[in-house]
């Protein structure tokens, strides 16, 4: 890629931030039950530069107040109550009929992605603990806010900030919002079947990086664009991005990618340069070396040898640089 062209990846200087739903607890405001916060430096330090935050607290929206009497889920991790500890107060409908409110108005936001509290009763997003009979509880619970939230946007991308401290989790989430970014700016603009083709070109060794079988699913899809109606095939090719999208990329699944990469290069490589990349490679399978290690290497050589086609590739440039996170993949 020559050094004047901008990324492929990258948000547009005159184009919308990401957008994330947050827990407001998380960017410190002082609204959990115990009128404290949960601030998370690691959002608002790594991510804050390129985000927009939509801060959401269902309990105090809900009008609980702060501090409040704490809540707790109960009955069944199907279908739980929310209660609050010590009084007994049922708070379950109430909570629930916010809930599909407040979702329908971030309708109108265009979020990117959302970040959610752990272990919450109202934003929790897995492994909520839910009390049954005799006060033994189970992780089987979703908060009620965010299960309807992730009702209502089956496509966005949702994490808690607990399991973001997992560097692979936290990288894939990451890229996950990048690629929803682009996604939704490539439907603001009223795509043709050409258009979908060229969003699929560009993602093509993200894609193959996540889910090979995913990955040739979706190109069969793609190549029936000229043969399906488009508001039908933009839905299935959504639906079908996003599946792939979630399934966490392996360091096998990263080196094949690699591989392929290197593979547009073998005509003008030198012997010991394709040594050198191959050997850079294997340390990365072999948990040697970063991610970056050797994707560093091969942008290098493309740098001397470019090709349209592979500059074009969203897998070289996922997300801002800065943000470093292929540093601990």
């Amino acid at each position: 890629m020559s050094a004047a062209k901008k990324p492929a990846s990258a948000p547009p200087d005159d184009g919308p931030k990401i957008r994330l739903g947050v827990s407001s607890c998380l960017l410190g405001e002082e609204v959990r039950f115990d009128g404290g916060h949960k601030h998370d430096s690691l959002l608002t330090g790594l991510l804050g530069r390129y985000v927009e935050w939509v801060p959401v607290c269902p309990e105090v929206e809900l009008g609980l107040g702060t501090p409040r009497e704490s809540l707790r889920l109960t009955g069944s991790g199907a279908h739980p109550r929310m209660m609050t500890v010590r009084s007994g107060v049922d708070h379950t409908d109430a909570m629930n009929a916010y809930a599909a409110r407040r979702v329908d108005r971030l309708a109108g936001v265009e979020l990117h992605g959302y970040v959610v509290k752990k272990d919450s009763p109202s934003c929790g997003m897995e492994r909520v603990k839910v009390y049954g009979r005799g006060g033994v509880p189970t992780k089987t619970g979703r908060g009620l806010y965010t299960a309807a939230l992730m009702r209502r946007f089956p496509a966005l991308p949702v994490e808690e900030e607990g399991r973001l401290n997992d560097a692979a989790l936290r990288e894939n989430f990451v890229e996950r919002i990048f690629c929803r970014h682009r996604w939704l700016r490539l439907l603001a603009g009223r795509p043709r079947p050409a258009d979908l083709v060229a969003f699929h070109t560009r993602h093509k060794m993200t894609l193959l990086a996540h889910d090979e079988p995913g990955y040739r699913r979706m190109g069969r899809l793609v190549a029936a664009a000229g043969s399906t109606p488009m508001p039908q095939l933009l839905q299935r090719y959504e639906e079908a991005f996003t599946t792939c999208l979630q399934t966490l990329a392996t360091r096998r699944k990263q080196a094949n990618v690699l591989y392929h990469l290197l593979g547009f290069l073998k005509r003008d490589l030198s012997a010991g340069d394709t040594q050198e990349l191959v050997g850079c490679i294997e340390d990365y399978r072999r948990q040697l070396v970063p991610l970056i290690v050797p994707v560093t290497l091969l942008k290098h050589h493309f740098r001397g040898h470019p090709l349209a086609w592979v500059e074009e590739q969203v897998y070289l440039n996922p997300y801002p640089a800065e943000l470093m996170l292929r540093n601990c993949v």
